[in-house]
């Protein structure tokens, strides 16, 4: 497993993104350093039950101090990235650090399971031409995992709750069960196996910089 510094982080996920160059955008390094602070400035308790404040969302130690070098898993780079697309669909920052520390578990075992998944089939396009259905979304890969974050009752009552309705899912029939199960509700789809390689294959692509260059 290979670990990364932020400015590869941040190089990979705009890639992903699509943004007009691989240099991360002003704008996008902001939400990243925000998303960070916030989860650092949280803090953890190892000894607490509750994963929410027993992990980290987006590191796996606490701070080694000022000038220590951070490096980031496959997985916290991941994270992060699932992080922004949460502040894309307009869910609150401190939502978003809450929910990746509440479910990182899960989410981590899944992404090492998307990892181990060919490329060449993933992204195999004659498989997603037999794949594709009339009036269906179209996906970037064969892929079909989703996370899916549904708003409760509590949503409307404190916006930086965790919403308890937050589930992966391992195909799109499912998936679809659940939100017509749920309607009503506010769901937002994540979409985890395609974007999981994609930036996989954008930090393979990065180089650390020297510390003191973002």
């Amino acid at each position: 497993m290979t670990d990364y510094k932020r400015n590869q982080v941040a190089e990979a996920i705009s890639r992903v993104f699509d943004e007009q160059s691989a240099e991360p955008s002003p704008a996008l390094r902001t939400r990243i350093k925000r998303l960070l602070d916030t989860d650092r400035g949280q803090g953890r308790n190892l000894r607490s039950s509750d994963p929410e404040i027993s992990n980290y969302a987006f590191y796996s130690d606490d701070s080694g101090g000022k000038g220590a070098d951070v490096l980031f898993s496959d997985y916290e780079a991941f994270a992060l990235m699932l992080g922004l697309q949460m502040l894309n669909h307009n869910w609150p920052q401190l939502f978003a650090v809450k929910m990746l520390r509440q479910y990182r578990k899960e989410l981590e075992a899944r992404h090492a399971r998307i990892l181990r998944v060919d490329p060449k089939v993933l992204f195999d396009p004659e498989q997603m031409k037999r794949e594709a259905r009339p009036g269906a979304p179209a996906y970037p890969s064969t892929s079909r995992v989703f996370l899916l974050i549904c708003s409760d009752n509590r949503y409307a009552k404190d916006p930086e709750a965790v919403a308890a309705l937050a589930k992966i899912f391992d195909d799109e029939t499912t998936a679809v069960a659940f939100t017509r199960e749920k309607a009503g509700r506010s769901t937002t789809w994540l979409e985890l196996g395609g974007s999981a390689h994609l930036l996989a294959n954008a930090l393979s692509r990065t180089q650390p910089k020297q510390r003191g260059r973002s």
